[in-house]
């Protein structure tokens, strides 16, 4: 039998985690609005979401999250809500 390799993106090819959900910039939300609905929706940590939100501040925008497609909608609709500006990307 012959054995299979496994590559580190072979898991983003699987469909499992196909897409991914960015996070963008805006004028309106403060650093902590945006750092405590990532903790509450993607399930980031603190640190991990303060670095999420000072990308977002100084590129404009970041990858927040991947993953399925019906999940990722969802948070992106919860984030929206919460007056953020986030949308849903095929990889």
């Amino acid at each position: 039998m012959k054995e299979k390799i496994l590559h580190k993106y072979d898991k983003l090819n699987s469909g499992r985690e196909s897409c991914s959900l960015i996070l963008y910039n805006d004028d309106i939300n403060t650093f902590e609005h945006v750092i405590k609905s990532l903790v509450e929706i993607c399930g980031h940590d603190s640190v991990q979401a303060e670095q999420c939100a000072m990308i977002v501040h100084f590129k404009g925008s970041c990858e927040v999250k991947l993953g399925v497609l019906e999940v990722l909608n969802a948070m992106s609709r919860s984030l929206n809500s919460k007056g953020l500006n986030s949308k849903v990307e095929s990889l």
